[in-house]
């Protein structure tokens, strides 16, 4: 804890500190690794940020739910941006009285700005003016791992009747971004120590034997016959009833979100011209790069690993004449360290709301340089521009095929992420993420060598829950297969399959449609019927726990997963064999990663074709998903075992493996364009 002497609380009255200040924050333990250096100098001019507290983060769910129910008479009215900061400002009476303190305190007018979401004040000021205000000192603090060096103290103060208001200030406890930073390793730079954590599909070069024909299979045209052993567009559409494109407006270009894996022109083109000849050679995405992101690149690169690949191939080849929208995340620093140790989504949001730059919820407020990017990035080949901040518009539907333990992240980082993807719902937007691909488990190492948890007294035995799988906001997809020696019209099996060899990782032993139940997020109300008829008819029998608000407490009981939590996946789609060209090279591709994509271009064609009658995007799925189940294929075979365990089951009805189960474009589509 830290010390004070009788002269520094001396210094820091005679700072100006007014009678009715309070203490506002304060850190009761030091920092590992950041040492004290000296005190800013006083007319240093510094940033200065005030977050004040966010209103109605509860409201919104409710405003979603209105919105997005079927049933609902506020179904289809989407808010406009403004309308959504408006819901979540702090109301006017208290920004007045912020910004009257700030003003009697000395502070002109013109260095007081507040902000486009109305969650901050910003302010350019002298050091001393800054000490003044919050009755504190500023030193440079810098950590001896890796040469950051930011502005900080250990505890300031703000006036009496403003402290339930505001949320915090920096620099303050919490430091300010780095003033000046080393070049160094990125899993150091970002806390020393990171498990890869990217959904990225499994690869496998294609033989001689995965060419010939299952028996049985010569009355269906050529295109179909092979699709248990190579799954093509023309499989896809077969499985799905999925027509071909036919409207290409461009309100419904489809968005795929890619971070550190990039596409190779010639790769796509490849596959065009084998499995999608529709689709024109030289047909490519549009190309929104966010903060450095660029593509695409040489077939070769080391940074082409078939993610983009196929992102791109399934998207275009089902939606076209319709366009793909790249969001190509970070630049060539940071991008390909994130796939390999840390991923997050901030830059991402930051880029298509820039009120989230700095937007403050649950105790968390901005990027955190401990898991994001910071930009300008001196790195060599590093991004050197500001970090980008509401310069694209997202679409109207997204794809990500990325994700990473839960765990891995705090629970309030994760909640204020989640709250963004709310916020995209409210406005219309549907947001499609894979479920990850190790049963109940998450990535090898992560934190054992099978991706499972321990903790009050249970051994590698606790599922492992996925982000952003478990944000209520978003639609997660698992995937399936077809069995061997069947066709697109037989039932399909929740995706499952040993593809471990001696040297791999071990998990690849338990390649599975992953599912299970978030430790941060409870059960949201459109899924909590299908919860409750899982577990009255199909208990798995496993023992549970009931999470705490932080997920601190797994294991408890004995238990081994979260029977309170949000449940994934929504839905489902085929995620085996699909055949792609990476680095020139034909494949298979396995995993929900294939999945995700699949369900974002169905719901662009059903979008277009609200579209063509005069009708707005359907925006955030889930409720309707939950009262259409008869909408989809349900999938009652197949499981995903890990961590020691059978796993979930495949039943009737929503479970932990296929959700819902797979589209059937037909019905989907009655159920489209008869809602408002």
């Amino acid at each position: 804890m830290w010390k004070f002497s009788a002269a520094a609380l001396a210094l820091a009255a005679a700072a100006g500190a007014s009678s009715d200040h309070v203490l506002h924050e304060k850190r009761e333990f030091e920092l590992p690794s950041w040492v004290r250096g000296s005190r800013i100098e006083k007319n240093s001019i510094i940033p200065v940020r005030i977050a004040l507290k966010q209103q109605n983060l509860d409201a919104g769910e409710q405003r979603l739910m209105e919105i997005s129910s079927p049933d609902s008479k506020h179904f289809g009215k989407h808010m406009t941006t403004d309308e959504v900061h408006d819901l979540f400002a702090p109301t006017r009476e208290v920004v007045e009285s912020v910004r009257a303190w700030l003003s009697e305190s000395g502070i002109a007018d013109e260095h007081i700005v507040h902000s486009e979401n109305k969650g901050w004040f910003a302010l350019d000021i002298p050091a001393e003016d800054a000490e003044r205000l919050f009755a504190t000192e500023l030193y440079e603090y810098e950590n001896t791992a890796v040469g950051h060096v930011r502005i900080g103290t250990h505890e300031y103060s703000v006036p009496a009747h403003l402290r339930e208001h505001i949320e915090y200030m920096t620099p303050g406890v919490k430091f300010s971004a780095p003033i000046k930073k080393s070049v160094v390793k990125r899993g150091e730079e970002w806390g020393g120590w990171r498990r890869p954590r990217h959904h990225r599909p499994a690869f496998f070069a294609l033989e001689p034997s995965h060419y010939h024909m299952p028996p049985n299979v010569g009355h269906l045209p050529p295109d179909l016959q092979g699709c248990s052993v190579n799954v093509t567009p023309a499989c896809i559409r077969a499985l799905y009833e999925v027509p071909p494109g036919r409207h290409a407006h461009p309100i419904n270009t489809m968005g795929l979100y890619e971070q550190g894996d990039y596409y190779a022109a010639e790769d796509v083109d490849l596959f065009y011209k084998t499995f999608a000849p529709w689709v024109p050679q030289g047909t490519r995405p549009t190309l929104n790069g966010i903060d450095g992101g660029f593509a695409p690149v040489a077939a070769t690169s080391a940074n082409n690993n078939g993610e983009s690949d196929l992102d791109i191939d399934i998207a275009t080849a089902l939606i076209y004449p319709q366009t793909v929208t790249l969001y190509q995340v970070d630049d060539q620093v940071y991008g390909p360290a994130e796939v390999a140790l840390i991923n997050t989504f901030n830059t991402f949001l930051d880029a298509l709301d820039g009120s989230y730059c700095n937007y403050t919820a649950f105790g968390e407020s901005g990027d955190d340089p401990k898991y994001d990017p910071v930009y300008p990035d001196p790195a060599a080949g590093g991004y050197k521009g500001q970090r980008q901040c509401g310069v694209y518009k997202p679409a109207r539907v997204i794809s990500a095929s990325y994700g990473e333990s839960e765990g891995d992240l705090p629970a309030n980082y994760v909640r204020r992420q989640c709250n963004e993807f709310m916020k995209l719902g409210l406005q219309g937007h549907t947001i499609f993420v894979s479920s990850s691909d190790y049963g109940v488990g998450g990535f090898a190492g992560d934190p054992d060598a099978n991706g499972c948890r321990s903790g009050n007294g249970l051994n590698s035995t606790i599922y492992n829950a996925d982000y952003p799988s478990g944000c209520p906001w978003i639609t997660t997809v698992g995937a399936t297969q077809i069995n061997v020696n069947k066709t697109v019209y037989d039932p399909e099996n929740s995706m499952q399959a040993n593809l471990y060899s001696p040297g791999s990782s071990p998990t690849l032993k338990f390649f599975a449609s992953a599912g299970g139940f978030s430790n941060y997020f409870k059960a949201p109300w459109y899924q909590k019927n299908a919860l409750s008829t899982y577990f009255t008819k199909h208990d798995p029998g496993h023992p549970y726990y009931h999470a705490n608000a932080n997920g601190s407490n797994i294991g408890q009981n004995g238990g081994i997963y979260n029977r309170d939590g949000r449940g994934y996946p929504d839905i489902s789609a085929n995620g085996a064999k699909m055949v792609v060209y990476n680095k020139l090279q034909l494949g298979h591709f396995y995993g929900t990663s294939l999945a995700a994509p699949i369900w974002g271009a169905i719901t662009t064609l059903l979008n277009e074709e609200r579209t063509a009658i005069g009708k707005g995007p359907i925006g955030f799925l889930n409720p309707i998903l939950y009262s259409f189940p008869w909408a989809l294929t349900d999938i009652v075979n197949g499981s995903n075992p890990n961590c020691g365990s059978s796993g979930f089951s495949a039943v009737e009805g929503w479970d932990p493996v296929t959700g819902l189960g797979t589209p059937s474009y037909p019905k989907l589509l009655s159920v489209f364009l008869a809602l408002p």
